[in-house]
């Protein structure tokens, strides 16, 4: 599916509004759960959105005092209809992490937001790769590709990659903690899992200490193929796990170039 054809209705989050009669205390509350957000809906009994209220709604506003007070009333906001394309480009131009969605009767339904957007472009890129990946492999193996969906233990996966960069890692540490991670795509070759794609984020779970992720699995057997092209690659570069990868400082990345003063 297109970018230009998914729609916002596909990637609400399921946000629960606060009454106009919270209290400020229980709104800060919610707000700490709900950071990636930014606001919360303020919805009445009816479910019908009346406004918005965030972080800096709040600023010096007693916890005594009722979130009808210092919401926003009549926000920006979104219809399930509009494309995700064009919700992000009014997210973004609001300046706000995210916005409400309503109905045409005014009626709430749910958040979009930023990582929604993000989220909604990891999902339609990854089968393109993972299909060109299970294509390379059918056609120098010679023998057919299975492809599934799992989870799968992170200290298990072989590195294919010797370096990764160390502000892409951090990144990618970023992406983990806010549920932004796109799958891995590995191979699993016998008992062997191989990385295929997905070097940064496989390390940086493993320095948050996650112990698994979602990924893409290829599986070709061990009894169809001697050695496969990727396991050779990480033999001949001595990689057995991913505490054998070098993560290079970021001014040493390609994309930068570092200029000499004139003498």
């Amino acid at each position: 599916m297109a970018v230009d054809e998914i729609r916002v209705g596909t990637y609400l989050a399921d946000v629960d509004p606060v009454s106009p009669d919270a209290w400020v205390t229980d709104v800060v509350d919610r707000l700490k759960a709900a950071r990636q957000y930014g606001d919360l809906p303020v919805c009445d009994t009816d479910g019908a959105l009346l406004g918005c209220v965030g972080a800096i709604d709040l600023v010096e506003v007693p916890g005594d005092v009722r979130a009808e007070a210092v919401m926003r009333p009549d926000p920006v906001v979104l219809r399930p209809e509009m494309t995700v394309k064009n919700a992000a480009r009014v997210v973004f131009r609001t300046g706000q992490q995210s916005l409400p969605v309503v109905d045409d009767d005014g009626q709430y339904l749910g958040v979009f937001s930023n990582g929604d957007a993000v989220r909604s472009q990891i999902e339609r890129t990854t089968p393109s790769k993972v299909e060109s990946t299970r294509t390379l492999l059918e056609r120098t193996t010679g023998t057919a590709v299975s492809a599934t969906e799992r989870e799968v233990d992170v200290s298990s996966l072989i590195p294919t990659q010797r370096e990764v960069h160390a502000d892409e890692l951090e990144g990618r540490k970023y992406e983990l903690r806010n549920g932004l991670a796109e799958p891995l795509i590995v191979v699993a070759y016998g008992a062997e899992t191989l990385l295929i794609d997905g070097h940064h984020r496989a390390l940086a779970a493993s320095q948050l200490d996650v112990e698994s992720l979602p990924a893409h699995v290829l599986t070709v057997s061990p009894d169809d193929v001697d050695e496969l092209g990727f396991r050779r690659t990480a033999r001949l570069g001595g990689l057995r796990s991913l505490d054998d990868i070098e993560v290079i400082d970021s001014a040493r990345h390609p994309l930068i170039e570092k200029t000499e003063p004139a003498g």
